[in-house]
């Protein structure tokens, strides 16, 4: 069936009129509250999906407009998000903070592969080659953020109802355990004294984190504006023309060195001062081409595939994929010694991103929101890096699962 509107530059202006709207509800005094039980994110991509599903816009994956968002607007997003790091501070936040947040970054690398082989044969027959490209998908999420969610899907080849099915997992399974961590932060004075955790580390991390906020916090202007665009795109181009010719195309896929490159371009001049335009905007203006990569993803899912009930087992391996990194977390902890804070702020800013870890953070003092910031960012530049690796040790799994007949 045809879309109703087929013109890209229309589909273009109803994805981000729709946008703005939900932005605009989720800063509403009364409607606010809803996007505190279903996260905005969530809204952004099944608002579309609604749409295309009701013949509105098209579902098709090669339609024009969704096909420029992936190419050119999902490296530029994350150039931009990933510019912003201050890997110097970062470091300077603390020995326990880092190896919290890196735990949980090791806790997901093993997590997965580990729950794929262990539930893979709950799997139906015709999601047998989609699920670990769908979970490579997860591991960039978990390791980065909604931006490295698309990248890892579209670099592994994950169709859009894998992908639709992902989110699904992802909010019912990452936000049960964001509940879990905003319960602690009511409660991290008892469990830190209980453990014996020293907590003024937090102290010297909080005035590391507003010194760096105050030194490069300043108005947006149309110069900033625009060399932000220049560079972001420009990386954009050169990562397009360069992953022509890295080696093993058709193994990784052109696009995901595209990702690749572009990342490592932007922490690159992330050590320059470049990295001041993050107090211009440069993380907001990657996160308005973030934003309609989810809603584009959104738009090309149908419906029929995502409520299927032989879908359980990839909630299965969610569960039991979270429960491994909880497990590792929790194991840490205890060894280290470690406040509750650093638990909870470093795992957030992998399982969660930039959207999530500030809030928790922010729950346990509101000075400390900027630390999960932080790490999140550091885990924009984690999720592309690392959840790599994981995406060639899903698809070892899936080979031996099915190779030996499994599922």
């Amino acid at each position: 069936m045809d879309a109703v509107i087929q013109e890209p530059m229309a589909v273009l202006a109803l994805l981000l009129g729709t946008l703005a709207l939900l932005f605009v509800a989720n800063s509403h005094r009364k409607w606010g509250r809803v996007f505190k039980v279903v996260p905005l994110l969530v809204f952004a991509y099944f608002v579309p999906t609604a749409m295309s599903n009701a013949g509105l816009i098209p579902t098709d994956e090669k339609f024009a407009l969704y096909v420029f968002i992936k190419e050119w607007l999902l490296p530029a997003s994350l150039f931009l998000l990933v510019l912003a790091v201050d890997v110097k501070a970062i470091l300077g936040l603390g020995f326990l903070a880092l190896v919290m947040f890196l735990g949980a970054t090791v806790s997901i690398v093993i997590g997965g592969p580990l729950a794929y082989a262990a539930f893979g044969w709950m799997l139906p027959v015709e999601l047998h080659d989609q699920a670990w490209r769908g979970l490579a998908a997860l591991a960039g999420s978990w390791i980065g953020g909604g931006a490295n969610f698309v990248a890892m899907g579209e670099g592994a080849g994950a169709g859009s109802s894998i992908l639709a099915l992902m989110v699904v997992v992802d909010v019912a399974v990452a936000n049960i355990w964001m509940a879990v961590l905003l319960f602690f932060a009511g409660r991290e004075k008892a469990m830190d004294e209980k453990m014996g955790a020293d907590r003024s580390s937090i102290d010297r991390v909080r005035d590391t984190v507003a010194e760096f906020q105050a030194s490069v916090a300043r108005p947006t202007n149309l110069p900033d504006l625009l060399l932000m665009a220049g560079l972001a795109f420009g990386a954009t181009a050169l990562s397009q023309a360069l992953a022509q010719h890295m080696p093993f195309v058709d193994d990784i896929g052109r696009f995901t060195w595209v990702v690749v490159l572009a990342t490592a371009a932007a922490l690159g001049l992330s050590f320059t001062r470049l990295r001041r335009l993050e107090g211009a905007g440069a993380s907001a203006v990657g996160s308005v081409f973030l934003y309609l990569l989810v809603a584009t993803i959104g738009a090309k899912a149908v419906f029929a595939e995502i409520l299927d009930p032989d879908n359980t087992g990839v909630l299965v391996i969610g569960a039991t994929w979270m429960l491994i990194h909880i497990g590792i977390l929790l194991m840490l902890r205890r060894i280290l010694r470690a406040p509750i804070f650093f638990l909870a702020v470093g795992s957030q800013a992998n399982i969660g991103g930039g959207a999530s870890a500030p809030i928790v953070a922010s729950a346990f003092h509101p000075a400390l929101a900027p630390v999960g910031v932080l790490l999140a960012i550091g885990g924009y530049v984690l999720g592309v890096f690392v959840a790599l690796p994981v995406r060639f040790l899903l698809q070892a799994v899936h080979s031996l699962l099915y190779a030996s007949g499994a599922g």
